[in-house]
């Protein structure tokens, strides 16, 4: 096999592993998941909102069907504002409800939609009422160690 040959097909296959390479980061990324289809921005605030990121998905019944946008602070009501972007194909009830949830024991945490049963559908720039904040494994860890330190000096 001749020199220029050889050197042909090194570079044939450091140009697939740099390929990959970049295939590989864009997934870890979440970006190679854009959508580029029609979409229309909700609202909804929290109490407290975890380890939510932006770029973290929205899910209902388990699909994918946005995207976090943009999370903010409201300083007058002192809560969490986060925007989502929801795929343009799905449409949800005004009385639906957002909870963020952790995917596994301690797994990223995203917007669950579990959709109402109102005929009036929610419209772009509108803003989600019923929210259940993110569960913090360590407000509830501690309060399981006070509550048991509390009944072991109760029993004494």
């Amino acid at each position: 096999m001749n020199r220029k040959l050889l050197d042909l097909w090194v570079g044939f296959f450091v140009a697939i592993g740099f390929a990959a390479v970049l295939f590989l980061a864009l997934r870890v990324g979440n970006v190679s998941s854009a959508n580029f289809a029609e979409t229309y921005r909700l609202t909804a605030k929290f109490d407290n909102i975890g380890g939510l990121k932006v770029r973290g998905p929205v899910k209902s019944a388990g699909v994918v069907v946005g995207r976090v946008a943009e999370i903010s602070f409201d300083a007058q009501t002192y809560e969490a504002v986060v925007t989502m972007t929801i795929d343009g194909r799905y449409h949800f009830p005004r009385d639906t409800f957002a909870s963020i949830l952790t995917a596994g024991l301690l797994g990223e945490q995203y917007i669950g939609l579990d959709a109402g049963g109102d005929e009036k559908m929610l419209n772009p720039g509108d803003v989600v009422a019923k929210t259940q904040s993110a569960v913090v494994l360590e407000k509830l860890i501690s309060q399981f160690m006070f509550s048991k330190a509390s009944e072991t000096a109760d029993s004494k």
